[in-house]
Order: C-alpha cells, then sequence, then structure tokens
C-alpha cells in the first residue's frame, strides 16, 4: 500500500512538473508573438518591407511609412482595441477595429486570416512565426483597464512596491531615473502610453536583451508601470 501512494504521489509530481513546462513553453510563445505584434521584422531580423501595407488607410499619417504601418499595433493599437481604444483619435488614428475581439478565437482561424492576401503575411512569417502571433493573439492579450484607468492613464499600482522591483529588476539597464539607454524616451514621459509600456514589460522589447515579465504576477508589472510614473520627464 506504502509503495503504491508513492508510485501515485511520484506521478502526480510528474504530471505536475511537465504540466508547468508546457505552460512555460506556452507563456515563451505568448511572450516572442508580443514581439511579433510590436515589430515582427525587427524580431526575424528582416528588412521591413518597401511598400505600404495594403489595408492601411491611404488618407492617414503613416500611409507612406512601411516600417510603421505594416506593424501591427499601428492598425491596432498598444491597447489591442483599435479603434475603440486609444487610438481611436490622434495621430495614429487608422480607423480599423482592434484585436480583442480575437481573444480566445481558433488559433488556425487567426492564421487564416494572417496568410489571407489582404494581410498579406504568408510569405513574410513562418509557421513557427504564425503560430506565436496566434497564441499571443487568442491567448496573450491583456484587459488593460483592469490595470490603468483610461481617462488619467495612472496605473492601477503602488509606486513604493514598484521602486524595489524596478531597481532591482530594470534600474541596472535603465537607470535609477529611468533614462537610459540614451536613444530612448525616459520612462516618466514614455508613461503618457501605458498601454505601450505595459506590453512592452510584459514581452519584452523587440530585438533586444530586455527581460519579459509576463510569467511575474501581474500586479507587479503594474507596481513598476507606477513607480515609472514619478520619473523624470525630461
Amino acid at each position: 500500500m506504502r509503495i503504491k501512494q508513492i508510485t501515485t504521489i511520484t506521478s502526480v509530481v510528474s504530471l505536475l512538473v511537465c504540466t508547468n513546462l508546457a505552460a512555460e513553453e506556452t507563456e515563451s510563445s505568448i511572450m516572442r508573438g508580443g514581439q511579433l505584434y510590436d515589430k515582427w521584422y525587427a524580431v526575424i531580423e528582416a528588412e521591413a518591407p518597401a511598400t505600404s501595407h495594403n489595408l492601411y488607410p491611404k488618407d492617414k499619417k503613416y500611409a507612406d511609412k512601411p516600417k510603421s504601418n505594416w506593424r501591427c499595433k499601428e492598425c491596432h493599437g498598444w491597447d489591442y482595441m483599435g479603434n475603440d481604444g486609444a487610438y481611436s483619435s490622434g495621430k495614429h488614428h487608422s480607423g480599423i477595429k482592434g484585436i480583442n475581439g480575437m481573444m480566445g478565437a481558433d488559433k488556425a482561424a487567426i492564421i487564416t486570416v494572417l496568410k489571407n492576401p489582404e494581410h498579406n503575411y504568408a510569405d513574410k512569417l513562418s509557421d513557427k512565426d504564425m503560430n506565436d502571433l496566434a497564441n499571443f493573439v487568442s491567448n496573450g492579450q491583456v484587459n488593460f483597464d483592469q490595470y490603468i484607468d483610461r481617462a488619467s492613464k495612472s496605473p492601477n499600482g503602488n509606486a513604493d512596491k514598484g521602486e524595489v522591483y524596478y531597481n532591482t529588476i530594470c534600474a541596472q539597464c535603465h537607470g535609477r531615473d529611468g533614462k537610459l539607454p540614451e536613444k530612448m524616451k525616459p520612462f516618466g514621459k514614455q508613461m503618457g502610453n501605458p498601454w505601450e509600456v505595459m506590453h512592452k514589460i510584459l514581452n519584452g522589447q523587440p530585438d533586444e536583451d530586455m527581460p519579459a515579465l509576463r510569467a511575474l504576477d501581474r500586479q507587479i508589472v503594474v507596481d513598476i508601470m507606477a513607480h515609472l510614473a514619478t520619473l523624470p520627464k525630461e
């Protein structure tokens, strides 16, 4: 009886370990998909398309800027809500709907959309790229309104806790004042677009050695953002 119990416990532990490993692999796929959503051609180390995306409106600001209008985020927004979210007005307004309606959708259906002639990613992204991007769209989107007040753009976090997280996770590369590297806008200024900041903290920066914090408790990320909002804007 004792041996049977030990065998059962061992099997359960093995199952939990395997489940956790599978979850980690899913998270890494979602993370990479989030980076592809940000700037896919940087992730796969390809040249940006030389001509504008067919679906980007010809009368909008970035119509003649393929490096911008081929990025998923440019049409669908950092908050994934497109015309119904932060990009409902302003220079990034395209009038295109978000991807939020595809949360939980079948990945094969999402890949079909990506490959259709209108989106035209079939000859640009590999099967793995397609799978990771579809995984992000289906399983990796965040309901930002749970974490960011849309009117004030303020994160619902604890800045004091966030300072501790920031100083031990982020400051070595970004500096205590959030002004590094020099080519990057200071974090205090970036917090004018908290949805972009949160997306990048969760998924990392394409083509950069930046850790993605997607696997951490979401409140840690929001607390870090609350601290970032206190840092210098210039």
